[in-house]
Order: C-alpha cells, then sequence, then structure tokens
C-alpha cells in the first residue's frame, strides 16, 4: 500500500469514529467528548476515561489504546484488522468504549444504521 493509500483509508477510519461518535451521542444517553488533533482521535467518557486512536504512519498502522490494552491495525484491503489477530477495528472499538461507558455503543465503518 502507498503512503497516499494508507492515508485516504485511515482518514476514512478517523471520519468514521467521529461520525459514529455524533451519532451516539445524539441517539442515546452516552456522552462522548470527541476531540481531533491531525492523525489522533481522543475518546473521553463520563467518568473520565479515554480511548485515543492515532496514526502510526510509518509503520502504516492504527493504534488504538483503551482500557483494555493497546491494539496495531492493518488494512487487509476491505478493513482494519489486529496484527496479533484480536479482530476488526470498529468491532473492537465498539466493545472497549461500551466497556468503558457502561452502555452498549456501536461505532461503524460507514454511516451508522
Amino acid at each position: 500500500m502507498t503512503d497516499l493509500e494508507f492515508m485516504n483509508h485511515a482518514e476514512e477510519l478517523l471520519r468514521a469514529i467521529e461520525a459514529s461518535c455524533d451519532h451516539i451521542n445524539d441517539t442515546s444517553d452516552a456522552d462522548i467528548d470527541n476531540q481531533r488533533s491531525g492523525g489522533m482521535v481522543t475518546l473521553t467518557f463520563s467518568d473520565g476515561s479515554q480511548i485515543i486512536v492515532n496514526l502510526q504512519k510509518p509503520l502504516k498502522e492504527v493504534w488504538m489504546a483503551a482500557r483494555s490494552g493497546g491494539y496495531h491495525y492493518r488494512f487487509d484491503g476491505r478493513s482494519w484488522q489486529d496484527t496479533k489477530g484480536a479482530g476488526e477495528f470498529f468491532a473492537c472499538l465498539s466493545r472497549s468504549a461500551s466497556a468503558q461507558s457502561g452502555l452498549t455503543l456501536r461505532f461503524h465503518s460507514g454511516a451508522p444504521a
């Protein structure tokens, strides 16, 4: 994958996280503050805990840090998959955000349903 391809896919991922946060905040009791700074999105939950997603351009990876641990993802041509076999990015983000918020939350790669 070229640097440009990585950045296009990574930017799409970051925008989807932001759109999912907006949708979750609009349709649930969750109160997730999401702040973006360049290639990093920080999600802050009402208890003060955070999930941080940032781009690792030299490695062409996306990293996520949550209470449950740190994860590295690579784009496989269709989705962002954990480099150690822990699954797809948005499924892991949904699990981690649900655990940290105490609510069932769903993050999506596309427009939320």
